[in-house]
């Protein structure tokens, strides 16, 4: 290989050399350069000097162009003491409202007590009788005639006046039974006998005074004595009775009584299976509920 040659690979060498080594250099540039520096924190010392005190006034000067706003002189307040109390004002005392009138209230006329009515006596209207009717006649002689017959055979028969379609009249009837049962066993042994002479069993009130007799239940008939309390013509004001003397312990019931003239309704405790057990219910109720009544049969 000739010299030549060799001098420009040489240098081809040389130059690519160089391009790897600086062309970089053009493409990234140099990094800039950062100073670092040091402070001093130290408090640096006083001044060796000493400070004047001024004081200046608040007031503005005679020169100055803006006029003054207070006309007055100003007094000079002693803050240590109190000012007097006379010099103080003294806030004035409101005025008390009128007292409101309260309006004109119309007095509520008092209420009218309902007059409550009060039962009955124990005996009024409180036994039932029964009797047997035997029909009405406008011929008294017939009427006197029918109760003359009844009377030989044996049965308590009378005759009162009456009237039948506007004209007097006189019904015979006999009795009185104190339970139907016995009036219905009369009527029919009085059929027996007259069985041309209608009959019936009707029922009336009877104001009973007094107890009923001992002899008036037989012996070995149980359960048929009761305290009556009361009898009323209607069963609201009876309900009533009954209701007071259940509330009082007492075992009670109303009993109705329908008559040819009206309809009662009795009230009566029990019943008791002796006169006895009966007198003592009714001292019972006298001493608890004060009141009074009548031993009476069922």
């Amino acid at each position: 290989m000739d010299s030549a040659l060799k001098q420009r690979l040489l240098g081809a060498a040389v130059l690519i050399a160089l391009a790897v080594i600086f062309v970089p250099m053009l493409f990234t540039g140099s990094a800039p350069k950062q100073e670092s520096a040091t402070l001093n924190l130290e408090i640096p010392p006083a001044p060796d000097r000493e400070f004047d005190t001024r004081v200046l006034p608040v007031e503005p000067s005679r020169s100055s162009s803006v006029p003054a706003t207070v006309s007055e002189p100003v007094v000079p307040v002693d803050v240590t003491t109190a000012p007097p109390t006379s010099a103080l004002a003294t806030p004035a005392e409101p005025e008390p409202a009128p007292a409101a009138v309260p309006a004109a209230v119309e007095p509520k006329p008092a209420p009218t007590p309902t007059a409550t009515p009060e039962p009955p006596a124990p005996g009024t209207a409180a036994n039932g009788r029964f009797l047997v009717h035997l029909g009405v006649y406008t011929s008294t002689k017939n009427a006197d005639d029918l109760v003359a017959a009844l009377k030989r055979g044996g049965y308590s028969a009378f005759s009162e006046a009456t009237e039948f379609q506007g004209r007097s009249a006189q019904r015979v009837r006999v009795g009185p039974y104190a339970d139907r049962a016995a009036a219905e066993a009369a009527r029919i042994r009085i059929k027996q006998i007259k069985p041309d002479v209608p009959g019936s069993v009707v029922a009336i009130a009877e104001s009973a005074t007094a107890d009923a007799p001992r002899e008036a239940v037989p012996a070995n008939r149980a359960g048929g004595w009761a305290v009556q309390l009361g009898a009323f013509k209607t069963v609201e004001e009876a309900n009533k009775l009954k209701g007071r003397l259940q509330a009082a312990g007492f075992v009670s019931y109303v009993d109705k009584l329908a008559t040819e003239d009206q309809t009662l309704w009795r009230v009566r405790a029990g019943p008791e299976t002796d006169r006895a057990a009966a007198d003592k219910l009714r001292g019972r109720i006298k001493d608890k509920l004060k009141l009074d009544g009548l031993v009476v049969t069922q």
